[in-house]
């Protein structure tokens, strides 16, 4: 995998086998084949340039869109949450966010700074560079809208700046021509009142909590809303509010949330999304997208319900 002398170099933190379910919101999931956590962008784009080209790749951030099964992931899981932590006013009314902070770090960071436009960020359950990759957005704002640059790495560990307009940016869709991943971006934001962008904040992150779930273990939105339409509307309209399959179960309280309840495993998770969807399906005639990424292998033993 790499060599004695590249190892050495090394700064960051490298394991085998680790558990995922420690770093994904959810709380399920089975181990890393090997798991590494930069110390700094410098650190990680050495690891890249050690790692083969067929080595399988997955970036972590805080794990808040993200379904991993129970067998694991083969390959690099790479964390970049708690790594990648840059986060800087630059001239011009502009903010350079590294790919592991929080995105609602960012927004108080620019209201701080008394830069508007970014206030949605805080409605984000996760870093900025899984914001980047899936145009994340909250309260009818999105990641996009304000990225004016990104910085890329690429499986050699090259860095690359690019423009934004060099992406196709959709609703929860980035597509880039290259095989690179975010680790920074420069927002371009507009100047205004830091104190009136905090109380917006604050609403909102009030109005989530009285709507959302919170203080469980959920990934946020499950299922995209489909055009001119809302994914919770339907799936309560199905009648399947409260509905549980082993330990995970339909939110009560906004329906396009599935919880952990406590003893869930992935595979749990996983069929109940799929429920979800045939039931919406054959009552609207609807075809839900998950918005939540699921990656890695089914457990070996898992029966009916992952149990």
């Amino acid at each position: 995998m790499m060599t004695a002398e590249n190892l050495q170099a090394l700064r960051g933190e490298l394991l085998e086998n680790e558990s995922l379910a420690r770093y994904n919101s959810w709380r399920v999931g089975g181990p890393a084949e090997h798991f590494y956590r930069p110390a700094d962008l410098d650190d990680l784009t050495l690891f890249l340039s050690t790692l083969p080209k067929s080595e399988p790749l997955l970036w972590l951030g805080l794990g808040s869109n993200l379904l991993v099964r129970d067998g694991g992931v083969r390959g690099t899981v790479i964390a970049l949450s708690g790594a990648l932590t840059g986060l800087e006013r630059l001239p011009g009314d502009r903010v350079r966010a590294e790919a592991g902070v929080a995105c609602a770090k960012v927004a108080r960071f620019c209201a701080d700074n008394d830069l508007t436009g970014a206030e949605f960020l805080a409605g984000i359950p996760g870093t900025m560079g899984g914001a980047l990759a899936m145009n994340a957005g909250a309260w009818g704002g999105e990641t996009w809208s304000c990225v004016e640059t990104v910085e890329t790495v690429d499986r050699t560990g090259r860095r690359h700046l690019r423009d934004a307009d060099r992406y196709e940016v959709g609703y929860r869709s980035v597509i880039t021509p290259m095989e690179e991943w975010f680790v920074a971006a420069t927002l371009k934001l507009t100047p205004g009142d830091g104190a009136a962008s905090k109380a917006r904040i604050r609403e909102l992150l009030a109005q989530r909590a009285e709507t959302q779930p919170t203080g469980v273990a959920s990934c946020g939105s499950v299922f995209r809303n489909p055009q001119g339409d809302h994914a919770g509307r339907l799936v309560e309209a199905a009648g399947l509010k409260g509905f549980r399959l082993g330990g995970a179960q339909v939110s009560e309280k906004h329906a396009n949330f599935i919880i952990n309840t406590g003893d869930a495993t992935a595979a749990d998770l996983e069929a109940l999304i799929l429920h979800v969807q045939a039931q919406v399906e054959a009552r609207f005639g609807v075809r839900l997208e998950p918005e939540v990424r699921i990656v890695g292998e089914a457990a070996a033993s898992s029966g009916e319900g992952g149990r």
